[in-house]
């Protein structure tokens, strides 16, 4: 069993005993203590909070258990049920709440689920406040209502509004999508894609879709991160029903990757540059991703006259980043395309309707449209921590032995080479160190991280 709790919230595996996985008891727990900060953060008694979850074989229980939870801190509950995460977002903000929970342990196993809480903006909290509601979690500090100040709970169904919201960005053009008469697919692996993604997909004139894993059962067709090792099948039946684009999500659907007509991966790194080209085509300004991300959006956005910015690793990170910056637009390069000037969230449902465009106006293929960036090859990989290795002295070994290179150590040890770079940081969801490196061709990247990591593995031998 697993518990791991963070400022960007708590995720675990359902069941065992309280303090070791995800428990009922958990759930409870750290639900209060976020509702003790929504009533202090608001000065409200009973401050409104939107609740929505993915499709996981667990959401239904966890979905009641933080629902009358908040309920008995005083809290009005706004249920918008199976919803995306980005909706969940939207939906904090068109129903002018106080806050928001999610619950998806987005790219984890099914046995996995997760408290994801958002301000009254819709976005993800500050490391301030997560670190307060850390601490109320700690010492059980929270106070429950009394039989007369119990809040009510409401439902919604925010879908159809999410999606009017992606009709009618500026630069999503449903006319170009629908002449071209793309043949369209998705692999929602059985979450709330499956729900979300075909409504998108008509709505935007597609007039050919071919599902793939839509039930939204929870019971995941495959891994759910949307890898290239986890999507050989899927790969497969885009290339034998020839099919223009197919698009691949996680359970929550705020990451987007992306299969070829040939079957072959666009490359989820790829994603965030596809699509910054076609905004920054269209609308001047700077972009940032995080750390980890490839090399080609700087290229893109300088080809543009732009400027890139780097971030530390983690979404609240980034969008910090992109408001400093003034950012039109940004992201991850796991997928993750964030648009300012439809909200500061990831949002896959976003980046397939710019990509439809982009990619009808271009008059290209998927493939032809992929060699038109510059090629980098990450190679990601990931050590296993164990209790006796320090992370921590680690990172400053690294950082010393390669002090003559450019580094960077806002979020782990960035070494930045001439034609390559290497990122060292321990992960923020799971009990590893992230090893990601990025070079002009696959081979020279895993050479590079198999290099590191021999390093590393003799630090931790000492």
């Amino acid at each position: 069993m697993t518990l791991i709790k963070s400022i960007s919230g708590i995720r675990g595996t359902i069941g065992g005993k309280p303090g070791d996985g995800l428990s009922p008891l958990d759930v409870v727990k750290f639900t209060a203590s976020y509702a003790r900060w929504a009533i202090e953060n608001t000065g409200k008694d009973n401050p409104t909070v939107v609740v929505g979850r993915d499709a996981r074989i667990s959401g239904a229980m966890v979905e009641s258990l933080v629902c009358a939870t908040l309920c008995g801190m005083g809290c009005d509950v706004v249920n918008i049920g199976l919803a995306t995460t980005p909706t969940t977002e939207l939906a904090v903000v068109k129903e002018k709440a106080d806050g928001g929970i999610i619950l998806t342990a987005s790219h984890n196993p099914a046995q996995w689920n997760a408290l994801k809480l958002l301000n009254g903006k819709g976005e993800f909290l500050s490391a301030d406040e997560g670190a307060k509601i850390l601490a109320f979690a700690e010492a059980e500090d929270f106070v429950f209502a009394d039989v007369f100040d119990l809040g009510a709970i409401s439902e919604k169904d925010y879908l159809q509004a999410h999606i009017d919201h992606v009709l009618n960005l500026e630069l999503v053009d449903v006319e170009a999508i629908s002449k071209a008469n793309f043949k369209v697919a998705f692999d929602a692996v059985n979450s709330v894609g499956g729900i979300a993604i075909p409504a998108l997909l008509q709505a935007l004139g597609v007039k050919s879709i071919l599902p793939i894993n839509e039930e939204p059962s929870g019971h995941f067709a495959h891994t759910p991160e949307p890898l290239p090792e986890n999507l050989v099948e899927t790969c497969q039946l885009v290339k034998d029903n020839e099919v223009d684009v197919c698009f691949v999500v996680d359970p929550d659907v705020d990451r987007l990757s992306i299969i070829c007509e040939d079957g072959s991966m666009f490359n989820e790194e790829y994603t965030l540059v596809a699509v910054a080209d076609y905004i920054l085509g269209n609308t001047s300004g700077n972009t940032v991703s995080n750390l980890s991300s490839t090399r080609a959006l700087r290229d893109v956005t300088e080809k543009h006259g732009g400027s890139y910015t780097a971030s530390a690793v983690g979404e609240v990170n980034v969008t910090t980043q992109m408001k400093a910056t003034n950012a039109v637009i940004g992201g991850e390069g796991n997928g993750g395309v964030i648009y300012p000037a439809s909200h500061y969230g990831r949002d896959a449902l976003v980046g397939m309707a710019l990509f439809l465009t982009h990619l009808a106006k271009s008059g290209k293929t998927c493939t032809e449209l992929r060699r038109t960036y510059p090629s980098y090859f990450i190679s990601k990989n990931k050590i296993e921590l164990t209790p006796e290795i320090d992370v921590d002295e680690v990172l400053v070994q690294m950082k010393e032995k390669y002090k003559h290179e450019n580094v960077n150590d806002i979020d782990g040890v960035k070494i930045d080479f001439e034609n390559e770079w290497v990122h060292l940081r321990k992960s923020n969801t799971e009990p590893i160190i992230r090893i990601y490196a990025e070079a002009k061709n696959a081979n020279l990247s895993q050479k590079l991280a198999e290099k590191i990591i021999a390093e590393i593995k003799e630090i931790t031998s000492n």
